[in-house]
């Protein structure tokens, strides 16, 4: 019961270094600590509050969320830029304020989805230009480029300074290091397999809502899964006579041995009878740790079927 309300109202594992949280938080205290000096030179502090209210909630993607979608330069400032634009309009054109303010939003996430810049601090800009107040609203059209394009392209500058320091957060994106794997080659080849590029994309699409993740974290995260798979096996102690053993997921992706004896003369000597693939019934011997090494799951047959125990 506890685990389903947990995962109901969305509390998700934590592995986030503590190094990098305080990273992340001191990234946004520079950047909001400059975006208010320059806005609040523009509109004063007390409608500067309210605008940088937006570039906040962008500081925290940027900074925690470096290499999310959400968070890359054309979403940043197509989001703002155009957000803003929206609400200015509505100000400008709807007389209501009440209706003005709730056009200037919903109309703001429709533009961002079609503009492929969803950004949801936008949404706070959008809404600021109609309730920002008696300095905002003199501004017009002009709140468009002072503040928001400057507040944009100082974020976005810094965002990009402060995370090249650390390799692993470089900012946008495209720029950061990936790490090699250790055995490239090897996952290429793996018996699971690789999903391509091109079928993450059609995966993501076929789920009709907005994904904060792109295909390119997604083969990121399953060539590490499959790179961390691939280098798991079984201990030496954990290869017991009479039991079966797989390499591999399932029956079709690795071949099944029987471990069916032990060299009288030498206990790390075993013997095995292969029972899948296409030696099978071979009858082969090897050490106990380079059978273990080999040896990624227990299996067990049972209702007409192989299963990992």
């Amino acid at each position: 019961m506890y685990n389903k309300l947990i995962q109901f109202i969305g509390i998700q594992s934590d592995n986030t270094q503590h190094k990098e949280k305080i990273i992340s938080a001191i990234g946004g205290f520079i950047s909001i600590f400059f975006i208010l000096f320059i806005t609040s030179s523009i509109v004063g502090m007390e409608s500067a509050g309210l605008i940088v209210a937006s570039m906040g909630a962008s500081a925290v993607l940027l900074f925690a969320v470096p290499h999310g979608p959400l968070s890359q330069p054309w979403p940043l400032a197509g989001g703002h830029l155009l957000s803003a634009i929206v609400g200015v309009s509505c100000y400008v054109w709807v007389p209501n304020i009440l209706l003005a303010a709730s056009l200037a939003v919903g109309s703001s996430i429709a533009v961002m989805y079609y503009f492929r810049c969803i950004h949801p601090p936008g949404g706070a800009t959008a809404l600021s230009a109609v309730v920002g107040g008696e300095q905002v609203h003199s501004l017009g059209y002009e709140f468009v480029l002072s503040p928001v394009l400057y507040n944009v392209l100082v974020i976005l500058l810094l965002a990009f300074i402060f995370n090249y320091f650390f390799p692993w957060r470089r900012y946008p994106a495209a720029l950061a290091k990936q790490e090699k794997l250790k055995s490239e080659s090897k996952v290429k080849n793996h018996t699971i397999g690789s999903i391509p590029k091109a079928d993450l994309e059609y995966a993501l699409k076929s789920m009709r809502s907005f994904t904060d993740i792109s295909a390119t974290e997604l083969e990121q995260i399953y060539t590490t899964a499959s790179e961390h798979e691939l280098n798991t096996h079984l201990l030496a102690e954990d290869i017991i006579l009479g039991h079966y053993y797989l390499h591999g997921k399932n029956n079709d992706s690795g071949v099944i041995k029987r471990v069916i004896d032990e060299s009288c003369d030498d206990k790390d000597m075993i013997i095995y009878k292969i029972i899948t693939g296409p030696e099978r019934k071979d009858t082969q011997a090897t050490t106990r740790e380079e059978f273990a090494n080999w040896a990624k799951h227990e299996v067990i047959f049972e209702k007409d079927k192989w299963s990992i125990k």
